[in-house]
């Protein structure tokens, strides 16, 4: 696709209140503020030097630059023809250890992964890195201790993936803990300098419940510098070595591979600003330039894994998949800029968190600008829908809500996680009654389940097809669930009791 030129850009002009209007490129759909970032161009400046009538059009400069580094709306021929195998819209679920005993017995494995496939799944996404331990024997990192001791030598990944593809399904390993590593982990112990401070010198981050004051180091954490070379080295070498040992089709981060915004005053990172800039990094961890320079060594870093991956996937692309959350939140808090980063090429699938309780929220979620906007950047956009974790599980009836409206929307759908389908966190409905209608689900929103084409629902209006089109509409009626056992003493009625069938809308 041809560069903007000065005729595919909207002439500058003010709406009545004296807001000046978004530039944006018509041709293309990309924000004006995406491309600037992309060339480390302060976006403000920009946008006074062409109001100031410096020219109608774009500089020379950008537009030559855009041409040759900003690979603009759907990938290249080339590109795509490297991609996996054109399938339908993903349709897959997280698999964690955590809390599953899944990771350690091979039969409940391959009855897991048959599960899956016949249930219209096509996308599986295994942790494969978490709380500073790896799930195979590492050059990197420790092996997880319980691995170790309940199955000393088994690989559940290549497990995982072996099954998967025999079954039609991919396999992109999750790398759940990205930069960030549990407080008293060997790596933080042997290279202090790796880790990330804030202005007053601390590094510990209370996550997941844990307390700053109270918590042990084991459950408090820290995050490694990006723009360290030994940290770099480190990273890329744990999902390379992955990625050669079981032949996956590619692997995915998400928001923990960030530069959390309040820190980057380590001696490590203020050296190399002064060596950079001349100055001191501001006082202000929110300072505008300062956030930008840290969210480029970010995007460096994830520049150099698409390299090294494109030398350890030969013909056949390795798919680099992000699940972000929200983009104000993600770009301002964890200095990820996930919408240059899909159109400059660096990750080729997004699955954008969206953990709503409530279906109104859902859809407003659903229709940020960032995410609409994503939809005509050429690559698969999923939603990530919670299935059911801990206390949390939506009734069928709801989720049955949500993926229609992802789906309605051109979207795929991931599921947190697979003890929430219909295993140890089913809730109330139960795990048979569940998986029906997880079945019936995918059947109405993507035309995907058991014998649709002899795996795990593949087929069926591929990425590289043309847009995908809806089955013919359809009506998913969720049942109520069979009412469980008779509680011993009195409780409130559950709102997924339900006296009347419910009756989904069809898809437009």
């Amino acid at each position: 696709m041809a560069s903007p030129s000065h005729s595919s850009v909207a002439p500058h002009r003010r709406r009545r209140g004296g807001r000046p209007i978004r530039w944006r490129s018509r041709r293309a759909g990309v924000g004006w503020s995406a491309l600037a970032r992309w060339l480390g161009v302060d976006p403000l400046a920009c946008r006074r030097e062409l109001h100031a009538g410096w020219k109608r059009r774009l500089p020379v400069w950008l537009t030559l630059a855009l041409t040759t580094a900003l690979p603009l709306g759907a990938p290249s021929a080339a590109l795509a023809a490297k991609l996996p195998e054109a399938m339908g819209r993903r349709v897959g679920v997280w698999l964690t250890n955590s809390p599953s005993p899944l990771y350690y017995d091979p039969d409940r494995i391959e009855s897991a992964v048959r599960e899956l496939a016949s249930s219209g799944f096509n996308t599986l996404y295994p942790n494969v890195w978490s709380r500073g331990a790896t799930f195979h024997t590492s050059q990197y990192a420790p092996t997880e201790p319980e691995l170790l001791r309940r199955a000393s030598g088994f690989d559940p990944i290549c497990r995982i993936t072996r099954s998967a593809q025999r079954n039609n399904m991919q396999v992109i390993p999750w790398f759940e803990y990205g930069l960030m590593e549990p407080a008293d982990a060997e790596v933080v112990r042997q290279h202090p300098d790796w880790v990330l401070q804030r202005s007053d010198g601390s590094s510990l981050y209370a996550m997941h419940g844990a307390d700053l004051k109270t918590s042990p180091l084991r459950d408090l954490r820290v995050w490694l510098n990006p723009a360290h070379p030994g940290v770099r080295q480190r990273f890329i070498g744990l999902i390379r070595e992955i990625v050669q040992r079981c032949g996956v089709d590619g692997i995915q981060l998400d928001d923990h591979f960030a530069w959390p915004v309040e820190l980057g005053y380590d001696p490590t990172t203020v050296a190399l600003y002064r060596q950079e800039t001349g100055n001191d990094p501001p006082a202000a961890y929110d300072d505008r330039f300062w956030m930008r320079w840290r969210r480029q060594k970010l995007t460096a870093l994830l520049r150099e894994l698409r390299a090294a991956m494109e030398q350890v996937s030969g013909p056949r692309r390795t798919v680099i998949s992000l699940s972000p959350g929200p983009f104000r939140f993600a770009y301002n808090q964890w200095l990820q800029d996930w919408e240059l980063w899909a159109l400059g090429g660096l990750i080729d699938d997004l699955v954008v968190q969206n953990y709503a309780y409530s279906v109104k929220g859902f859809a407003r979620d659903l229709d940020q600008p960032a995410l609409v906007k994503a939809r005509g950047w050429g690559i698969p956009v999923e939603i990530g829908v919670l299935a059911g974790f801990g206390g949390r599980t939506p009734d069928m009836a709801i989720l049955a809500e949500k993926v229609q409206l992802a789906a309605a929307r051109g979207h795929g759908i991931i599921y947190f996680y697979w003890e929430g389908l219909w295993g140890q966190h089913a809730g109330p409905e139960g795990a048979s009654f569940r998986r029906q209608m997880f079945q019936q689900l995918h059947q109405v929103a993507f035309g995907a389940g058991s014998g649709s084409d002899g795996g795990g629902g593949l087929g069926g209006g591929g990425l590289s097809g043309g847009a995908w089109r809806p089955p013919p509409p359809s009506r998913l009626r969720v049942p109520p669930a069979p009412p469980p056992p008779l509680p011993s003493t009195p409780s409130r009625p559950s709102p997924w009791m339900r006296e009347q069938p419910v009756f989904l809308p069809p898809l437009p």
